[in-house]
């Protein structure tokens, strides 16, 4: 038997900010990153909604990129102090997945954080307050998902927390939000909605209902993307909806090894983070390639790149089509190719060797490999590392 869970209810389109007003609690907890939200305004009018609507509200502000346990836990305490029947997280996938974990944290205060990391071991929620996500950005589609990321900063790991709990009830996907963020931002995250389509598409646990929410989600990225980032608000537009559409498919299908690596990549070095998004357009070829010596995968590899009309006719000219396809978004997308370069050269060289094997395991042992195609050993990772940080092509 296997399930498929999306939020109750997702708004949409223009002015989709108004359905706060129809939420109907008491008291609304708004979880928010930086200031981009209060600077563009939105903060005031995601406030001003939810009073018109009857609603006592109070903020939590300031959680970072990348949040961490600590910000998790002094955000529960504030709820658990305020005691909302609503928490509304707002902006890119950081205020959001901190708030689904505070949320586990508030109903359940004696909960430890070693409790959430074992994939689908969340208490039930909803017994003190709903959810409701609004997505600033579009990539993470953590408004409609069942994941959250939360890094250990005193290990220097990122733990993805998995569960159908933490399925927001209410997604509110408004655009208007998105047309505030800058290139690079719009790069890293459309990559990473393109992650997600393409791994949910190959996952071992893909099924009728997340092919087509898949198949769909890539050929917008593929048509809007590029000019998404050189600044065509429409193709924006659409990108918001493309990521959500990423994200159904992921939360039910799962993912692989491409987040595996970037989740235990993000936070290992001491030269600083490689952004998410980032680090998924410089392994998702790499990956591919690993992942095409399995034949079912290979082939659907080769559907996925038909479907974008791509060039070949066989599978492996697909598949080589595909890589090099997105390749060239990267390219386009002013990505660099592998960790070397990321940044300049922040990742130290010496650093990245010294701790491949203990990155390696992790990255196998990551939430994310289970669904994989092909099940990497130690070597094949430490390979496929290397590969990624410097841009070599290895037989696997």
């Amino acid at each position: 038997m296997a399930r498929f869970t999306l939020p109750r209810d997702l708004y949409h389109g223009k002015d989709a900010l108004n359905a706060l007003k129809t939420l109907g609690g008491k008291k609304a907890m708004v979880v928010v990153g930086g200031g981009s939200m209060k600077r563009f305004g939105f903060l005031d009018r995601i406030e001003a909604l939810l009073k018109e609507g009857g609603m006592e509200v109070q903020l939590f502000e300031g959680v970072e990129p990348d949040p961490s346990v600590e910000t998790v836990m002094k955000g529960a305490e504030a709820m658990r102090a305020f005691e909302p029947d609503w928490i509304v997280a707002v902006g890119g996938g950081s205020p959001i997945d901190a708030a689904k974990a505070m949320w586990a944290f508030y109903e359940y205060p004696e909960t430890s954080f070693e409790d959430l990391i074992t994939p689908f071991n969340f208490p039930t929620l909803r017994t003190k307050a709903k959810f409701c996500a609004i997505p600033s950005t579009s990539g993470t589609a953590t408004e409609v998902t069942a994941f959250a990321v939360i890094t250990d900063y005193s290990k220097g790991i990122k733990y993805p927390l998995a569960d159908f709990n933490i399925t927001p009830d209410v997604a509110i996907v408004d655009p208007e939000l998105a047309e505030t963020m800058p290139k690079k931002l719009t790069a890293h995250t459309g990559m990473d909605a393109m992650t997600h389509a393409i791994e949910a598409y190959v996952s071992t646990l893909h099924c009728d209902y997340t092919d087509p929410l898949a198949l769909h989600a890539i050929e917008m990225i593929h048509n809007d993307l590029i000019d998404s980032f050189n600044g065509d608000m429409e193709a924006r537009d659409r990108m918001h909806n493309a990521q959500c559409l990423a994200g159904m498919a992921f939360s039910n299908a799962l993912l692989g090894i491409v987040h595996s690596m970037a989740h235990k990549t993000g936070a290992a070095y001491t030269g600083g983070h490689i952004v998410h998004g980032c680090a998924n357009a410089m392994y998702l070829p790499k990956v591919i390639k690993y992942n095409s010596k399995n034949e079912e995968a290979a082939e659907r590899y080769a559907q996925i790149a038909r479907f974008i009309k791509l060039p070949g006719e066989t599978t492996e000219e697909l598949v080589d089509a595909l890589i090099n396809e997105i390749k060239a978004m990267n390219k386009a997308l002013e990505i660099p190719t592998c960790i070397k370069d990321y940044e300049g050269g922040i990742i130290d060289e010496a650093e990245f060797n010294a701790k491949l094997k203990d990155v390696a395991t992790l990255a196998i042992g990551d939430a994310c490999t289970g669904s994989n195609p092909r099940q990497p050993s130690q070597e094949d990772m430490e390979k496929l590392l290397t590969a990624c940080f410097y841009d070599k092509e290895i037989d696997f």
